[in-house]
């Protein structure tokens, strides 16, 4: 049975005036595909209610641990949140951002998890890892 995941995402990244808000737009779209754009003072907001491309962008870059780290460093009941560095993301590379912020500021998402359960979505868009491999999370 395949399970019905109902998340809202919200994405919020700062356009300076050194930056063309189109290319900003690029850059949340390389990382988030099927999004709805709306453009507040100095500001690109995007909202979208699937995750699955960034879940595809977590597995093909291997770094489903660190992102599982981020999530739950950033959870709450309903949700979680974090943040992604810009400039990264110009080239489709998901490169969270810990630490000193980014010149060009930070791209950050707030999840909203309807359905299944956080843990379970969690597990959907980032599952546990064994020596870098998935882990069926019905074997746990």
């Amino acid at each position: 049975m395949t399970a019905v995941y109902s998340v809202d995402a919200r994405i919020e990244a700062p356009v300076h005036d050194t930056e063309v808000t189109d290319r900003v737009r690029d850059a949340v779209e390389a990382l988030f595909p099927n999004t709805a754009f709306a453009s507040e003072p100095g500001t690109l907001v995007a909202e979208t209610h699937t995750l699955d491309a960034f879940s595809d962008t977590l597995h093909e870059q291997e770094i489903l641990d660190t992102a599982r780290r981020e999530f739950d460093r950033n959870r709450t009941d309903g949700g979680f949140s974090f943040s992604l560095k810009k400039q990264a993301a110009f080239r489709g590379v998901v490169n969270f951002a810990v630490g000193d912020p980014d010149e060009l500021g930070e791209i950050d998402v707030e999840v909203v998890v309807r359905e299944p359960s956080v843990e379970e979505y969690i597990d959907h868009l980032a599952p546990p890892t064994e020596d870098g491999t998935p882990v069926d999370p019905d074997r746990r």
